[in-house]
C-alpha cells in the first residue's frame, strides 16, 4: 500500500482543519508541530483524500480543496494554499445529521441543505478502495453515522 486513501464524512471544521494540516505539513522537512511526522512507513504525504460527503448545498459539488472553506466552517484558516484535489463532494444522507435548530440560525452559521440527490455511498466507497473512513458528522448523529457504517 502506497497512499492511505481517506473518506471524509461531513466537511466542516474539523475537515477542515486536518485537510490544512495535511497540506501544511505534507512537504515539510523540519516537522514541528506533530507528535509523529511518520507512522510505521507512512509520512503526512501519504494521506490520499478519495472521497467525501456532506449535505450543506455549499459544499455538495465543490473540489474538497473548496468547500472546506465555505459557510458555516468558521475554523481557524493557517494554510489555504491547497490545490485542487479532484475529488467532489458527494450528497450523502440527511438521516440525524442535520440538528433541526440549525435551521433556526442564519445563513451564516447554519447547514442549508442540499437539493442534490444522495449518492449511493456504498458504491462511491466500494469504487475507492479505502482504507480509512473518518467521520465528522454533528455530534448526537447516531442513525446517519450507523448508516456509514454500515455503508
Amino acid at each position: 500500500m502506497d497512499k492511505v486513501k481517506i473518506a471524509i464524512v461531513g466537511m466542516g471544521n474539523c475537515a477542515s482543519s486536518l485537510i490544512q494540516g495535511i497540506y501544511f505539513y505534507k512537504n515539510k522537512k523540519n516537522i514541528s508541530g506533530l507528535l509523529y511526522d511518520e507512522i510505521g512507513k507512512y509520512k503526512i504525504s501519504d494521506i490520499k483524500i478519495v472521497a467525501a460527503f456532506d449535505v450543506d448545498e455549499r459544499k455538495v459539488g465543490k473540489d474538497v480543496s473548496e468547500a472546506i472553506f465555505q459557510k458555516p466552517n468558521n475554523t481557524k484558516i493557517f494554510f489555504n494554499k491547497i490545490p485542487k484535489i479532484g475529488v467532489r463532494v458527494s450528497r450523502g444522507p440527511t438521516l440525524d445529521g442535520f440538528p433541526k435548530h440549525m435551521g433556526e440560525f442564519s445563513d451564516e452559521i447554519s447547514f442549508k441543505e442540499s437539493k442534490q440527490k444522495q449518492v449511493n455511498v456504498t458504491e462511491i466507497l466500494r469504487k475507492t478502495k479505502l482504507d480509512l473512513l473518518i467521520n465528522y458528522l454533528p455530534v448526537g448523529s447516531k442513525k446517519a453515522t450507523k448508516y456509514y457504517v454500515n455503508a
